[in-house]
C-alpha cells in the first residue's frame, strides 16, 4: 500500500482534469462537424493551429472512432484516481503502477501523434496540446508516487524527473518551431 504524496496528488489531479476538459471539448468540435460539415471548430485559429485540420484525418481517429474517445475515458480513471489521492485514500502499489503503465503507454500515442502533426497532418490541434502538455506532468507525479526515495535505476527515475519532462518540453517546442518557423517568422 503506497500512501499518496499530496503534491503527486494535486498534480495529478490538474493534470487530468485539464486533459479530460480537453478530450471532452474535442468530442463536443467533432460531433458538431459531423452534424454540419461546414461547420468551423472553435479551436481552428489559423492554418497552423486548426483542430479541424487535424479531425479531418484518418489518425484522428486511428482506432476506429475518435481519439478524444480515449482520453474521456483514461483522463476519467486518472481524475478518480487523482481524487481518492486528494483525499488521502491509500491505495495498492499495484493501482499506481497501472496508472503508471497507463500513462506511459498514452505518452507514446501522444510521440506518434506529435510526429503525426508535425510531419503528415501540417497542423497542430490546440486541445491536443493541452494532453501533449499535462500527461508528462501527470506521468512525473505518479513516477514519484511509485518511486519517489527509491533506490536504483527507479528512484534515479523519480528523482530526474523535472529534467526528463523538461527536455520533453524544449524538444516538443522546438520541432513546432522549426516545423513551421516560416508560419511563425512572419508573424513578426
Amino acid at each position: 500500500m503506497i500512501s499518496p504524496r499530496p503534491h503527486s496528488s494535486w498534480l495529478l489531479l490538474v493534470g487530468s482534469l485539464a486533459g479530460w476538459v480537453a478530450a471532452i471539448a474535442l468530442i463536443v468540435e467533432d460531433f458538431r462537424l459531423l452534424k454540419d460539415p461546414s461547420y468551423r471548430p472553435s479551436c481552428s485559429i489559423n492554418p497552423i493551429l486548426s483542430c479541424g485540420s487535424v479531425m479531418a484525418t484518418h489518425q484522428a481517429s486511428e482506432f476506429g472512432f475518435p481519439n478524444p474517445v480515449i482520453g474521456v475515458v483514461g483522463f476519467s480513471l486518472a481524475v478518480t484516481i487523482a481524487v481518492l489521492a486528494v483525499a488521502g485514500v491509500t491505495m495498492p502499489r499495484w493501482f499506481w503502477g497501472g496508472l503508471w503503465l497507463g500513462l506511459v503507454v498514452g505518452m507514446g500515442f501522444i510521440f506518434w501523434l506529435i510526429f503525426q502533426s508535425l510531419y503528415r497532418i501540417n497542423a497542430l490541434c490546440p486541445y491536443c496540446m493541452v494532453v501533449w502538455t499535462f500527461t508528462p506532468l501527470m506521468l512525473a507525479a505518479v513516477t514519484n508516487q511509485l518511486w519517489g526515495g527509491a533506490r536504483g535505476a527507479l528512484g534515479i527515475l523519480a528523482q530526474w524527473r523535472w529534467i526528463v519532462v523538461t527536455v520533453y518540453y524544449a524538444i516538443v517546442l522546438l520541432l513546432v518551431f522549426l516545423r513551421f518557423q516560416d508560419y511563425w517568422l512572419s508573424l513578426v
